[in-house]
């Protein structure tokens, strides 16, 4: 799977669900709160920007945003809320493509790095972050823990969610480190509807390495963007990696 086949216009059309979900105000006011105030007043960049969950209220607050995204059909959806005056996108990989100008902050949110089915491709995606950022500037991800843990010997898959009218679970493929995310919306009827999406997952400390080799340094880590602790019993993080001053 391409991620250009993944994110098409199908998936643009299904993907906001305003007031829930990733949409829920619990889920993004926290979220948008923090990118403001890393970005100190300067201006951001958000890699992935897909149909502006994060950016167009963030843009709203004041902050100036810019984006890369390589899905167009994501892009024509973020156009119906803001035109590219206030939110200019830059169609590319975000492992590549170049926006102008410097940035304060580029963040990248919601597990999206991993869309990078490779080591080298994600390693690649620090180093532009690093090529856009001022001196002193910061990387944000927010990426989940792989849940190896649950998986049995000889079991590769895990159920993450389960409620009514839906399932979702993950396949693993533990050499290559890539997971294939399967996300089953169903009614009483006999047919299911699945949506697939492949990942290359990374644990902190690789995510910590690829830092380093574009230059960054880690500022702080926790569970949440309201700044719980992390531990070894949480299921994502916010990373927040900066260049030297």
């Amino acid at each position: 799977m391409r991620q250009e086949d993944v994110w098409d216009a199908e998936t643009a059309r299904r993907y906001d669900t305003p007031g829930t979900g990733m949409f829920a105000p619990e889920v993004l006011e926290p979220t948008v709160g923090r990118l403001a105030e890393l970005a100190g007043g300067g201006r951001a960049l958000e890699f992935a920007i897909g149909t502006g969950r994060v950016a167009v209220p963030l843009a709203e607050r004041g902050v100036s945003v810019t984006g890369i995204e390589l899905s167009l059909p994501m892009i024509d959806r973020l156009r119906t809320k803001a035109d590219e005056e206030t939110i200019p996108v830059i169609a590319g990989d975000m492992t590549t493509a170049v926006a102008p100008g410097t940035y304060t902050l580029v963040y990248l949110v919601y597990n999206t790095i991993s869309n990078l089915l490779t080591q080298a491709g994600q390693v690649a995606c620090f180093r532009n972050a690093a090529r856009h950022l001022a001196p002193g500037g910061r990387f944000v991800i927010e990426l989940w823990v792989p849940e190896l843990r649950k998986l049995p010997p000889g079991q590769r898959a895990t159920v993450f969610h389960s409620e009514d009218g839906y399932i979702g679970l993950d396949t693993y493929d533990v050499l290559a480190q890539h997971v294939v995310s399967h996300h089953f919306e169903f009614d009483d009827g006999r047919q299911a509807r699945l949506f697939r999406s492949p990942h290359r997952y990374i644990w902190p400390a690789e995510l910590d390495l690829m830092a380093q080799l574009a230059g960054f340094e880690l500022e702080s880590r926790h569970a949440d963007w309201s700044g719980a602790a992390f531990t070894a019993e949480s299921r994502s993080h916010v990373s927040v990696y900066r260049l030297p001053g």
